[in-house]
C-alpha cells in the first residue's frame, strides 16, 4: 500500500469585510474599522482577505454580503444598525438570507435596561433589537444595542468604539482562530492624548493588538487597555512597557483596569 508523503500545508481561515454607509463614501467619515477588525483577527489567526464599501441602498448591501459570506469562512459588517429609518443593515442581510426581521427578546431587554435612565424605550430606540430570524447577539458592554450573528455573518456597529467592544466580546471564540490571551490596565487617561503611545506599543511588539476602551464615569474621562496575543509572554511584555510610558507621561495607571 503507497504511503503519502509530505507536509500538509495549515488551512488558512479567512474573513472579509463589508463597511456600509453612504457617509463613508461621501468622504464625510473616514473609516477605521478596516484597521481595527485587521489588527484583532490577526492576533485571533484569521486572515482579512478582502473589503468592500457600499452605500446604505438594499441591493448593494445584498450581492455585497451573499458574495463575500459564500468565499470566506467568516463576514464582518460595520455600520447602519442605528435607530433611524436609513439604518437598513439588518433588513438587507435578512434579504439576503431570504428571513423575516424579528425582534429578539434579550435585546429587547438589554436595551430597556440600558434606557430605563436615559429617558425610556422609544420605537426608534427599539428598532435595535430587530434582527434577522434565528440570528443570535453580539454583546455590546459600551452601549444598549448588542451586535448580531447570523450564520458567519457578524453584523456590528459603524462607530469604532462600539465595534471594538463587541469585537471583544468575540475575542478567541470563532473557531479556526488560536486561543487568545487577554490582560488589561486603565487610569483616569483620555485616550486621545496617549494614542500615540498606544500605537507605539502595538508596533514594537508583533503579535499583540491593543484595544483602547474610553469611557466617561463620575464626572471624568478615563480609558481602559486591552492587550491581546496568543503569547502571555508577549502580553506581559507590552503591557510592561505601554505601563512604564504612560507612567513617564505623569499618568498613574491602574492594573487590571478601571
Amino acid at each position: 500500500m503507497a504511503m503519502e508523503t509530505g507536509i500538509s500545508e495549515e488551512r488558512i481561515w479567512t474573513a472579509a469585510l463589508v463597511v456600509i454607509g453612504d457617509e463613508i463614501l461621501s468622504g464625510r467619515t473616514q473609516d477605521k474599522n478596516v484597521a481595527q477588525l485587521a489588527s484583532w483577527l490577526n492576533v485571533q489567526g484569521i486572515r482579512l482577505t478582502e473589503v468592500r464599501v457600499v452605500a446604505d441602498r438594499t441591493a448593494a448591501i445584498v450581492e455585497a454580503v451573499n458574495t463575500l459570506r459564500a468565499r470566506n469562512d467568516y463576514l464582518f459588517t460595520t455600520g447602519g444598525i442605528g435607530p433611524t429609518h436609513d439604518d437598513i443593515t439588518v433588513d438587507a442581510i435578512a434579504a439576503a438570507f431570504d428571513v423575516a426581521v424579528v425582534h429578539h427578546p434579550d435585546a429587547l431587554a438589554g436595551l430597556e435596561q440600558y434606557y430605563a435612565t436615559r429617558g425610556g424605550l422609544t420605537e426608534a430606540r427599539a428598532r435595535m433589537a430587530r434582527v434577522p430570524e434565528g440570528a443570535g447577539l453580539i454583546e455590546n458592554r459600551v452601549s444598549g444595542a448588542p451586535g448580531i450573528r447570523l450564520a458567519n455573518v457578524f453584523i456590528m456597529a459603524g462607530v469604532p468604539h462600539i465595534t471594538a467592544g463587541m469585537l471583544d466580546s468575540l475575542t478567541g471564540t470563532l473557531e479556526g482562530g488560536r486561543p487568545v490571551v487577554s490582560k488589561s490596565i486603565g487610569g483616569w487617561i483620555a485616550e486621545s492624548e496617549v494614542a500615540d503611545l498606544l500605537r507605539d506599543a502595538e508596533r514594537s511588539h508583533l503579535g499583540v493588538s491593543i484595544g483602547s476602551y474610553p469611557f466617561f464615569r463620575d464626572g471624568r474621562v478615563g480609558a481602559n487597555f486591552v492587550v491581546r496575543s496568543p503569547s502571555e509572554e508577549q502580553v506581559d511584555a507590552c503591557l510592561a512597557d505601554l505601563t512604564r510610558s504612560l507612567e513617564d507621561s505623569g499618568r498613574e495607571v491602574i492594573a487590571g483596569g478601571i
